[in-house]
């Protein structure tokens, strides 16, 4: 049967209806709404992307270890430290503090880490530990820039001058290690707990003190570190003992 509405008629009365809240239009065909599925079909999940795979960690002392391994040079290991970037200290530090003196020289100091001067200036010993360092030397006859041979345990600072951990010590140590077979000195000065941690695997710098011992196939002396020294000027004493215990090994001279 056809309608008797015109089409504006209808648009108006549907209007009417939507107004009034009607939002849905009936089908052509009865539907018996009784006959659906008491839950509606479970929709497919869309499958989830895996979680990208966490890159293996790496092992810092194994990759300094290598990276040590592969110096053949002093010139070689102060290019493949600073090419190392997997030690924190490293972004806080303005540069590399390498070492000082003379390769080769009968004696090498092992000194902690940089302070503010070092790490300004580049090398190690330097503002008034350094001074007082150059002073000690030169009371047994010895002089920084040919008789000695002068790093650390760790070439770049810690933030504000704080102790270095055990494991910056442990990831650094293949490092010095090689600077030490690469310098051949006859023996080594460990300066400090730090150094004598490092080297010796032990601590307690007042009693080790100006007692020889061996690390590294060579004689090794603990001795107080100029800094402590520019805080606790009564252990002078102690320090000149060590002085010229050293001197005595070296045979007298230099």
């Amino acid at each position: 049967m056809e309608s008797g509405l015109d089409y504006e008629s209808a648009r108006a009365l549907l209007e009417w209806q939507i107004e009034l809240g009607a939002t849905d239009a009936i089908a052509d065909a009865p539907i018996d709404r009784f006959a659906l599925p008491d839950k509606a079909p479970k929709v497919k999940k869309p499958t989830a992307a895996e979680p990208a795979k966490k890159p293996e960690s790496v092992d810092a002392t194994a990759a300094a270890q290598q990276a040590a391994k592969a110096a053949g040079s002093l010139t070689d290991l102060r290019t493949a430290m600073d090419a190392f970037d997997l030690c924190d200290l490293k972004r806080g530090a303005r540069q590399l503090v390498f070492a000082d003196g003379t390769p080769g020289a009968r004696v090498m100091i092992i000194g902690e880490a940089p302070g503010r001067d070092e790490d300004r200036e580049g090398k190690p010993f330097v503002g008034r530990a350094g001074q007082l360092l150059d002073r000690m030397l030169a009371a047994i006859e010895l002089d920084r820039r040919k008789d000695v041979y002068i790093t650390n345990v760790l070439p770049w600072r810690p933030p504000q001058n704080r102790d270095p951990k055990p494991e910056e010590i442990g990831m650094m140590k293949p490092f010095l290690e090689r600077h030490v077979a690469l310098a051949k000195p006859e023996v080594l000065v460990v300066m400090g707990n730090i150094s004598c941690q490092a080297v010796l695997g032990k601590r307690g710098i007042t009693r080790l003190r100006g007692q020889w011992d061996q690390a590294l196939s060579l004689p090794v002396i603990p001795m107080f570190h100029p800094a402590y020294l520019l805080r606790q000027p009564q252990m002078k004493r102690q320090a000149w003992a060590d002085l010229l215990e050293l001197k005595a090994r070296l045979g007298g001279g230099s």
